[in-house]
């Protein structure tokens, strides 16, 4: 069974009231379920997680290595700023789509580009919540087409810091 890892941003904790008229009505766990809903109809195993702390998403990232398939990352505003997460997703190499709710393109210059956009499968941009079901969709049709070696669920042993 293909594991995918849903990853979402900064503010994305505020959807459903954070400027409804650019980021629609439903709240983070009504994208949430129904991600999980159509994950289930897929027969994807699908882990969901947000933060607004850029190196928890890094950390994660990382992390998906040998335990997810593929991610599906909303990085919010980091999109434009953060050559970490760009780095990570780089170092892992596990195929990765880029999530927007609103069409950046049609916003403010500044979020224009993205610093993921080139290390990513691909980018969804502007299509609110679906554009999280059409990334199921893309990347496991995706990961049919080109068959990697399968993730494991097995946790991975902690490593101590000095």
């Amino acid at each position: 069974m293909l594991r995918l890892l849903v990853l979402h941003g900064p503010n994305l904790n505020l959807l459903g009231t954070r400027e409804p008229s650019v980021y629609g009505q439903a709240s983070l766990t009504d994208i949430d379920k129904s991600i999980v809903r159509r994950a289930g109809e897929l027969g994807i195993a699908v882990q969901t997680k947000q933060t607004n702390v850029e190196g928890e998403l890094v950390t994660w990232i990382q992390n998906a290595k040998g335990h997810f398939d593929g991610i599906i990352i909303n990085p919010a505003a980091y999109t434009h700023t953060s050559i970490a997460i760009r780095d990570a997703i780089t170092a892992i190499a596990v195929p990765t789509v880029e999530v927007h709710l609103s069409n950046i393109y049609q916003r403010e210059e500044f979020r224009h580009h993205s610093f993921i956009a080139g290390v990513a499968l691909g980018q969804i941009s502007g299509f609110g919540s679906t554009g999280y079901l059409l990334a199921l969709e893309a990347l496991t049709a995706h990961l049919d087409r080109h068959p990697r070696p399968r993730a494991t669920a097995k946790k991975k042993p902690s490593a101590s810091r000095r």
